[in-house]
């Protein structure tokens, strides 16, 4: 009983910490189930600049950026994930000396800036770099929430989503939403089924799920709600 009670305060403090990775898992795994269906590319750092999380757009988006595109679309299917460019990550160093700097022990100014990077050719690809405090801690270091952005719109990277429709493309899934577009795109079954690699009878099922989850009769009325 000694032991025992010599052992209490290491066993609840083992249980608790236990109790908070639990917590900050299934945290995490919610919101990488909800980034699969959100279109915007985005990127999260650890701060010695480990990946955390990086959705399909980004990965094509990272591609496109090093001029490593291969088509969105195959890319997607093919699961290719290319690194991140070289001007983010040391824009990230930047930013991270930047913060040491201010705070050395404690968290940031409310008005420490985020930083855009903007591609060294290419002035339409730009990614904005944000600190984000994920811990409670005071003491823990922040996160890099990294957002890629197209300012020639769908046309110049093939999967870009304007802000009208993205609330309509969050109710599908990932498949769903490459479907989506190639219908937008005036494709017809026949045309998505050869692109995809489904067969004519899926990508009808898929396209019933579409309508159905939208709530539109026709490819028509789902190409006017995707404008």
């Amino acid at each position: 009983m000694r032991l025992i009670r010599q052992l209490h305060t290491q066993f609840q403090t083992a249980l608790g910490r236990l109790r908070s990775l639990e917590r900050e898992h299934a945290v995490r795994v919610a919101f990488e189930q909800f980034m699969r269906r959100v279109p915007l590319p985005t990127v999260l750092l650890r701060w010695n600049l480990r990946l955390v999380y990086r959705n399909q757009a980004a990965s094509e988006f990272c591609a496109i950026w090093q001029r490593r595109s291969l088509g969105a679309r195959r890319m997607r299917f093919m699961k290719i994930k290319p690194p991140l460019p070289s001007e983010i990550l040391d824009q990230c160093r930047v930013l991270k000396k930047r913060w040491e700097q201010l705070s050395p022990l404690g968290p940031a100014p409310a008005n420490f800036r985020d930083e855009t990077v903007r591609h060294p050719t290419r002035r339409d690809l730009r990614a904005t770099i944000s600190l984000k405090q994920i811990s409670s801690a005071a003491v823990a270091r922040p996160h890099f929430l990294i957002e890629f952005e197209s300012l020639r719109g769908r046309a110049a990277t093939g999967y870009q989503t304007s802000r009208a429709d993205l609330s309509h493309l969050v109710r599908l899934t990932r498949r769903e939403q490459d479907l989506a577009r190639l219908v937008c795109d005036g494709r017809s079954n026949q045309e998505i089924a050869d692109e995809s690699g489904l067969s004519l009878e899926t990508v009808k099922k898929h396209l019933h799920s579409i309508f159905g989850k939208l709530e539109v009769p026709s490819r028509s009325r789902l190409m006017t709600l995707m404008r």
